[in-house]
């Protein structure tokens, strides 16, 4: 398969995506969106990933390429392609099937565990830790299943179209390096809250982030094999 990354943000990239689909013997490329690059042709891919950003949602000074990608990902919902949403890109997906998106009391940054809903379809335990970097949430699409959630935020993703599209605001991709570069766009704002730990303890521990690695594996076996069984 040939999957193409859209890319909100410079230092936001794929991490360890882009070597689980090569190691699968999949293809890829990548838009640079921020940089007004046109969408590929949903005829030129055969899935998409949209990836995590640091702008708003909502934000009235909405770019130009932000509509566009908005009209793929329109069309990427019907075509029968699968279709995966980090962060703002899952913002996006839960916007683009109906549901509400809006703000979270607290932000959520650093390493949280995560409870499998118990009507939970993925491919994972019932409960594990993983790295979030949101303040952002989302309601739980018509006809979609959750994936389950935290302390603070109880919906951190969701599957739908018996998941051919997945969206998440679990960071299971990070690698120590993405998520230094995560940190570094953190504003004082996210940082006035309860869930959010400091960079020394996100950073503190590689094998957090090496740990997450099956994790992925199982989630994007899961999300392939619902389009190619």
């Amino acid at each position: 398969m040939h999957i193409y990354f859209l890319q909100h943000t410079p230092s936001l990239d794929a991490a360890r995506l882009e070597d689980w689909l090569e190691s699968m013997g999949h293809s890829h490329n990548r838009c640079l969106l921020y940089a007004n690059e046109s969408p590929p042709r949903l005829e030129d891919c055969d899935g998409l990933v949209l990836l995590d950003g640091s702008m708003d949602l909502d934000t009235e000074d909405a770019p130009d390429w932000l509509r566009r990608e908005k009209k793929l990902l329109n069309r990427a919902l019907k075509s029968g392609k699968p279709v995966l949403g980090l962060g703002f890109g899952a913002r996006l997906i839960a916007e683009a099937l109906g549901a509400i998106v809006s703000r979270g009391t607290h932000a959520e940054i650093g390493w949280q565990t995560v409870q499998l809903a118990e009507d939970s379809p993925f491919d994972l335990p019932e409960c594990f830790e993983a790295l979030l970097w949101h303040r952002d949430i989302f309601g739980l699409p018509e006809d979609a299943s959750p994936l389950g959630g935290s302390d603070a935020s109880p919906l951190l993703g969701f599957s739908w179209d018996t998941g051919r599209v997945i969206a998440l605001q679990c960071h299971l991709e990070a690698t120590a390096q993405s998520a230094g570069a995560m940190l570094a766009l953190t504003s004082s704002e996210k940082a006035a809250s309860p869930h959010v730990q400091s960079d020394a303890i996100i950073l503190e521990d590689p094998k957090r982030f090496d740990r997450q690695a099956p994790l992925l594996d199982r989630l994007l076996m899961q999300w392939l094999a619902s389009v190619t069984t």
